[in-house]
Protein backbone atom coordinates (compact mmCIF):
# COMPACT_ATOMS: atom_id res chain seq x y z
CA UNK A 1 0.00 0.00 0.00
CA UNK A 2 0.71 3.62 -0.53
CA UNK A 3 2.04 5.04 2.19
CA UNK A 4 4.23 8.72 0.77
CA UNK A 5 1.78 11.55 0.67
CA UNK A 6 2.95 13.64 -2.02
CA UNK A 7 1.43 17.39 -2.72
CA UNK A 8 0.88 18.62 -6.09
CA UNK A 9 3.88 20.82 -5.92
CA UNK A 10 6.16 18.27 -5.30
CA UNK A 11 4.56 16.38 -9.00
CA UNK A 12 4.60 19.99 -10.08
CA UNK A 13 8.63 20.13 -9.34
CA UNK A 14 9.22 16.99 -10.98
CA UNK A 15 7.40 18.27 -14.13
CA UNK A 16 9.51 21.15 -13.88
CA UNK A 17 13.09 19.90 -13.57
CA UNK A 18 12.44 17.34 -16.49
CA UNK A 19 11.18 19.90 -18.92
CA UNK A 20 14.30 22.05 -18.08
CA UNK A 21 16.62 18.86 -18.09
CA UNK A 22 15.38 18.23 -21.55
CA UNK A 23 15.51 22.15 -22.51
CA UNK A 24 18.95 22.37 -21.43
CA UNK A 25 20.04 19.16 -23.27
CA UNK A 26 18.28 20.01 -26.68
CA UNK A 27 19.82 23.94 -26.66
CA UNK A 28 23.44 22.56 -25.90
CA UNK A 29 23.17 19.68 -28.46
CA UNK A 30 21.60 22.03 -31.21
CA UNK A 31 23.08 21.32 -34.58
CA UNK A 32 24.37 18.23 -35.77
CA UNK A 33 27.52 18.13 -33.98
CA UNK A 34 28.29 14.40 -32.92
CA UNK A 35 29.39 14.62 -29.15
CA UNK A 36 32.49 13.06 -28.46
CA UNK A 37 33.13 10.62 -25.72
CA UNK A 38 34.64 12.99 -23.19
CA UNK A 39 31.57 15.45 -23.26
CA UNK A 40 28.78 12.86 -23.11
CA UNK A 41 31.16 11.57 -19.79
CA UNK A 42 30.71 15.08 -18.44
CA UNK A 43 27.07 14.92 -19.85
CA UNK A 44 26.46 11.78 -17.63
CA UNK A 45 27.91 13.25 -14.74
CA UNK A 46 25.63 15.73 -14.73
CA UNK A 47 22.36 13.55 -15.41
CA UNK A 48 23.99 11.84 -12.42
CA UNK A 49 24.57 14.85 -10.22
CA UNK A 50 21.15 16.06 -11.02
CA UNK A 51 19.54 12.63 -9.80
CA UNK A 52 21.70 12.41 -6.60
CA UNK A 53 20.55 16.41 -5.88
CA UNK A 54 17.02 15.13 -6.13
CA UNK A 55 17.97 12.02 -4.24
CA UNK A 56 18.78 14.89 -1.24
CA UNK A 57 15.68 16.81 -2.00
CA UNK A 58 13.53 13.65 -1.37
CA UNK A 59 15.52 12.56 1.74
CA UNK A 60 14.92 16.55 3.02
CA UNK A 61 10.79 16.24 2.17
CA UNK A 62 10.07 13.07 2.90
CA UNK A 63 13.09 11.19 5.03
CA UNK A 64 15.75 9.27 4.55
CA UNK A 65 13.80 6.00 3.56
CA UNK A 66 11.79 7.70 0.91
CA UNK A 67 15.49 8.84 -0.40
CA UNK A 68 17.46 5.14 -0.02
CA UNK A 69 14.38 3.87 -1.78
CA UNK A 70 14.34 6.43 -4.81
CA UNK A 71 18.65 5.27 -4.62
CA UNK A 72 18.12 2.23 -5.44
CA UNK A 73 15.13 2.95 -7.73
CA UNK A 74 17.43 4.74 -9.86
CA UNK A 75 20.60 2.37 -9.50
CA UNK A 76 18.59 -0.57 -10.38
CA UNK A 77 16.53 1.44 -13.43
CA UNK A 78 19.83 2.86 -14.69
CA UNK A 79 21.69 -0.83 -14.57
CA UNK A 80 19.02 -2.18 -17.20
CA UNK A 81 18.98 0.33 -19.35
CA UNK A 82 22.24 -0.44 -20.34
CA UNK A 83 20.50 -3.37 -21.91
CA UNK A 84 18.25 -0.93 -24.16
CA UNK A 85 21.73 0.13 -24.92
CA UNK A 86 22.51 -3.22 -27.11
CA UNK A 87 19.28 -2.65 -28.76
CA UNK A 88 20.33 0.90 -29.91
CA UNK A 89 23.21 -0.01 -31.52
CA UNK A 90 21.86 -3.59 -33.44
CA UNK A 91 18.79 -1.04 -34.76
CA UNK A 92 21.24 1.94 -35.73
CA UNK A 93 23.67 -0.74 -37.28
CA UNK A 94 20.97 -2.23 -39.22
CA UNK A 95 19.28 0.51 -40.82
CA UNK A 96 22.73 2.22 -41.04
CA UNK A 97 21.62 5.21 -39.37
CA UNK A 98 24.88 7.97 -39.04
CA UNK A 99 25.65 8.87 -35.91
CA UNK A 100 24.82 12.62 -36.48
CA UNK A 101 20.64 11.54 -36.81
CA UNK A 102 20.87 8.72 -33.96
CA UNK A 103 21.32 11.80 -31.32
CA UNK A 104 17.67 12.84 -32.94
CA UNK A 105 15.84 9.47 -32.98
CA UNK A 106 16.93 8.97 -29.21
CA UNK A 107 15.90 12.47 -28.07
CA UNK A 108 12.03 11.35 -29.66
CA UNK A 109 12.85 7.67 -28.12
CA UNK A 110 12.87 9.40 -24.91
CA UNK A 111 9.58 11.31 -24.89
CA UNK A 112 7.91 8.50 -25.88
CA UNK A 113 9.63 6.09 -22.89
CA UNK A 114 8.56 8.89 -20.30
CA UNK A 115 5.34 8.46 -21.56
CA UNK A 116 4.99 4.77 -21.79
CA UNK A 117 6.98 4.27 -18.16
CA UNK A 118 4.24 6.63 -17.00
CA UNK A 119 1.16 4.68 -17.85
CA UNK A 120 2.51 1.47 -17.18
CA UNK A 121 3.83 2.52 -13.36
CA UNK A 122 0.66 4.13 -12.32
CA UNK A 123 -1.51 1.39 -13.94
CA UNK A 124 1.08 -0.67 -11.95
CA UNK A 125 0.84 1.21 -8.84
CA UNK A 126 -3.34 0.62 -8.79
CA UNK A 127 -3.36 -2.82 -9.64
CA UNK A 128 -0.76 -3.75 -6.81
CA UNK A 129 -3.03 -1.54 -4.30
CA UNK A 130 -6.02 -3.18 -5.27
CA UNK A 131 -4.40 -6.82 -5.74
CA UNK A 132 -1.08 -7.09 -3.79
CA UNK A 133 -0.63 -10.47 -4.33
CA UNK A 134 0.17 -9.37 -8.24
CA UNK A 135 3.18 -8.48 -6.66
CA UNK A 136 4.29 -12.60 -7.02
CA UNK A 137 3.30 -12.08 -10.29
CA UNK A 138 5.77 -9.49 -11.28
CA UNK A 139 8.91 -11.42 -9.13
CA UNK A 140 7.63 -14.47 -11.34
CA UNK A 141 8.24 -12.01 -14.28
CA UNK A 142 11.77 -11.23 -12.86
CA UNK A 143 12.79 -14.18 -12.47
CA UNK A 144 11.85 -15.44 -16.02
CA UNK A 145 13.63 -12.45 -17.30
CA UNK A 146 16.63 -13.06 -15.56
CA UNK A 147 16.90 -17.25 -16.95
CA UNK A 148 16.27 -15.51 -20.62
CA UNK A 149 18.65 -13.17 -19.99
CA UNK A 150 21.44 -16.42 -19.04
CA UNK A 151 20.98 -17.60 -22.33
CA UNK A 152 23.04 -16.82 -24.74
CA UNK A 153 22.26 -13.47 -26.82
CA UNK A 154 19.83 -14.44 -30.06
CA UNK A 155 20.14 -11.56 -32.71
CA UNK A 156 17.41 -13.03 -34.07
CA UNK A 157 15.16 -12.48 -31.39
CA UNK A 158 16.25 -8.77 -30.92
CA UNK A 159 15.73 -8.18 -34.84
CA UNK A 160 11.85 -9.30 -34.81
CA UNK A 161 10.50 -5.77 -34.23
CA UNK A 162 12.93 -4.38 -37.05
CA UNK A 163 11.95 -7.24 -39.14
CA UNK A 164 8.02 -7.01 -38.43
CA UNK A 165 8.39 -3.75 -39.48
CA UNK A 166 10.30 -3.67 -42.51
CA UNK A 167 7.46 -5.99 -43.82
CA UNK A 168 4.40 -4.24 -42.65
CA UNK A 169 5.58 -0.92 -43.16
CA UNK A 170 6.57 1.25 -46.60
CA UNK A 171 9.24 2.64 -46.07
CA UNK A 172 12.78 3.79 -48.19
CA UNK A 173 16.59 2.52 -47.66
CA UNK A 174 17.65 6.38 -48.23
CA UNK A 175 17.90 9.36 -45.81
CA UNK A 176 16.28 12.45 -46.16
CA UNK A 177 17.86 14.51 -44.12
CA UNK A 178 16.46 14.92 -40.66
CA UNK A 179 12.75 13.74 -41.80
CA UNK A 180 11.20 10.61 -40.55
CA UNK A 181 8.90 10.68 -43.90
CA UNK A 182 9.72 11.43 -47.52
CA UNK A 183 8.24 11.55 -51.03
CA UNK A 184 9.14 8.58 -53.18
CA UNK A 185 7.56 8.89 -56.76
CA UNK A 186 5.26 10.72 -55.63
CA UNK A 187 3.82 8.42 -52.27
CA UNK A 188 4.38 9.38 -48.91
CA UNK A 189 7.13 6.54 -47.19
CA UNK A 190 8.73 6.52 -44.01
CA UNK A 191 12.81 6.67 -43.63
CA UNK A 192 15.21 4.38 -41.74
CA UNK A 193 15.15 7.43 -39.24
CA UNK A 194 11.14 6.43 -38.59
CA UNK A 195 11.64 2.78 -38.64
CA UNK A 196 14.41 3.41 -36.06
CA UNK A 197 12.05 5.13 -34.17
CA UNK A 198 9.20 2.66 -33.66
CA UNK A 199 11.63 -0.05 -33.30
CA UNK A 200 13.56 1.72 -30.09
CA UNK A 201 10.13 2.87 -28.90
CA UNK A 202 8.53 -0.95 -28.91
CA UNK A 203 11.75 -2.20 -27.55
CA UNK A 204 11.27 -0.01 -24.84
CA UNK A 205 8.44 -0.75 -23.65
CA UNK A 206 8.99 -4.63 -23.51
CA UNK A 207 12.08 -3.91 -21.47
CA UNK A 208 10.10 -1.78 -19.01
CA UNK A 209 7.68 -4.75 -18.58
CA UNK A 210 11.03 -6.29 -16.69
CA UNK A 211 12.07 -2.85 -15.01
CA UNK A 212 8.87 -1.68 -14.04
CA UNK A 213 8.14 -4.78 -11.93
CA UNK A 214 11.77 -4.38 -10.66
CA UNK A 215 11.43 -0.68 -9.50
CA UNK A 216 8.47 -2.28 -7.11
CA UNK A 217 10.78 -4.73 -5.42
CA UNK A 218 12.37 -1.12 -3.58
CA UNK A 219 9.52 0.85 -3.02
CA UNK A 220 5.61 0.86 -4.27
CA UNK A 221 5.75 4.67 -3.89
CA UNK A 222 4.60 5.81 -7.82
CA UNK A 223 6.49 9.30 -6.58
CA UNK A 224 9.38 7.06 -6.04
CA UNK A 225 9.45 4.94 -8.70
CA UNK A 226 8.44 7.45 -11.35
CA UNK A 227 10.66 9.85 -11.05
CA UNK A 228 13.67 7.44 -10.36
CA UNK A 229 12.66 6.49 -14.16
CA UNK A 230 12.81 9.94 -15.32
CA UNK A 231 15.97 10.99 -14.15
CA UNK A 232 17.58 7.36 -15.34
CA UNK A 233 16.27 7.88 -18.42
CA UNK A 234 17.19 11.35 -19.16
CA UNK A 235 21.24 10.25 -19.38
CA UNK A 236 20.13 7.80 -21.55
CA UNK A 237 21.35 9.16 -25.33
CA UNK A 238 25.09 10.46 -23.05
CA UNK A 239 25.21 7.65 -21.87
CA UNK A 240 24.91 5.57 -24.88
CA UNK A 241 27.86 7.55 -26.42
CA UNK A 242 29.71 6.49 -23.72
CA UNK A 243 29.71 2.83 -23.58
CA UNK A 244 28.66 2.47 -27.56
CA UNK A 245 32.40 1.00 -28.27
CA UNK A 246 32.65 -0.38 -25.32
CA UNK A 247 29.34 -3.09 -25.10
CA UNK A 248 30.33 -5.64 -27.15
CA UNK A 249 33.69 -5.84 -24.86
CA UNK A 250 31.22 -6.33 -21.80
CA UNK A 251 31.25 -9.96 -21.98
CA UNK A 252 29.94 -10.66 -18.55
CA UNK A 253 27.81 -7.85 -18.34
CA UNK A 254 24.50 -9.95 -19.05
CA UNK A 255 24.86 -12.29 -16.15
CA UNK A 256 25.28 -9.15 -13.96
CA UNK A 257 22.07 -7.60 -15.38
CA UNK A 258 20.58 -11.18 -14.83
CA UNK A 259 21.31 -11.39 -11.63
CA UNK A 260 19.86 -7.53 -10.64
CA UNK A 261 16.51 -8.99 -12.12
CA UNK A 262 16.68 -12.41 -10.14
CA UNK A 263 17.46 -10.48 -6.79
CA UNK A 264 14.67 -8.16 -7.75
CA UNK A 265 12.30 -10.60 -8.32
CA UNK A 266 13.36 -12.58 -5.13
CA UNK A 267 12.62 -9.55 -3.20
CA UNK A 268 9.14 -9.72 -4.41
CA UNK A 269 8.19 -13.35 -4.30
CA UNK A 270 9.73 -13.41 -0.51
CA UNK A 271 8.68 -10.24 0.34
CA UNK A 272 5.86 -11.80 3.07
CA UNK A 273 8.82 -13.44 4.88
CA UNK A 274 12.14 -11.81 4.33
CA UNK A 275 12.18 -7.57 4.36
CA UNK A 276 15.58 -6.08 2.39
CA UNK A 277 16.13 -2.81 3.15
CA UNK A 278 16.57 -0.16 0.00
CA UNK A 279 20.21 0.70 1.57
CA UNK A 280 21.43 -3.22 1.20
CA UNK A 281 19.42 -3.52 -1.90
CA UNK A 282 21.57 -0.44 -3.69
CA UNK A 283 24.90 -2.12 -2.71
CA UNK A 284 23.62 -5.42 -4.11
CA UNK A 285 22.64 -3.81 -7.39
CA UNK A 286 26.21 -2.44 -7.64
CA UNK A 287 28.34 -5.04 -6.65
CA UNK A 288 26.17 -7.29 -9.44
CA UNK A 289 27.17 -4.86 -12.34
CA UNK A 290 30.38 -4.07 -10.88
CA UNK A 291 31.54 -7.28 -10.44
CA UNK A 292 29.91 -8.10 -14.19
CA UNK A 293 32.17 -5.39 -16.06
CA UNK A 294 35.15 -5.97 -13.69
CA UNK A 295 35.43 -9.59 -14.86
CA UNK A 296 34.47 -8.47 -18.22
CA UNK A 297 37.88 -6.15 -18.25
CA UNK A 298 39.65 -8.72 -16.77
CA UNK A 299 39.04 -11.11 -19.44
CA UNK A 300 39.78 -8.80 -22.10
CA UNK A 301 42.88 -7.54 -20.66
CA UNK A 302 44.40 -11.63 -20.39
CA UNK A 303 43.23 -12.38 -24.19
CA UNK A 304 44.97 -9.16 -24.88
CA UNK A 305 47.82 -10.35 -23.05
CA UNK A 306 47.80 -14.27 -24.75
CA UNK A 307 47.19 -12.52 -28.39
CA UNK A 308 50.17 -10.71 -27.44
CA UNK A 309 52.31 -13.86 -26.57
CA UNK A 310 51.22 -15.29 -29.33
CA UNK A 311 52.48 -12.72 -31.94
CA UNK A 312 55.98 -12.80 -30.05
CA UNK A 313 56.21 -16.53 -30.29
CA UNK A 314 55.08 -16.36 -34.24
CA UNK A 315 57.59 -13.46 -34.97
CA UNK A 316 60.52 -15.78 -32.55
CA UNK A 317 59.45 -18.84 -35.04
CA UNK A 318 59.99 -16.79 -37.99
CA UNK A 319 63.86 -15.16 -36.94
CA UNK A 320 64.80 -18.60 -36.03
CA UNK A 321 67.17 -19.63 -38.55
CA UNK A 322 66.16 -22.97 -40.30
CA UNK A 323 68.36 -26.42 -39.30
Amino acid sequence: MSSLVVPVWAWALLAAIVVFSIALDLFAHRGDRVDSKRRALVWTLVWVAVSLAFCGWIALHFGALAAEEFLAAYLLEKSLSVDNLFVFLLVFGALKIPAAEQRRVLTWGIFGAIASRGVLIFVGAAAIERWHSLTYVFGAILVIAAIKLLRAPSTDEDNAVLRWLEKHVRWTRTLDGHKFFTRVRGLRVATPLFLALVAIELTDVVFAIDSVPAAFAVSEEPFIIYSSNLLAILGLRALYVVLAGALADLRYLRFGLAAVLAFAGGKLLLASWIKVPPLPSVGVIAACIGISVLYSVRANRRDARILQLGLRDMQAAELTPQQ
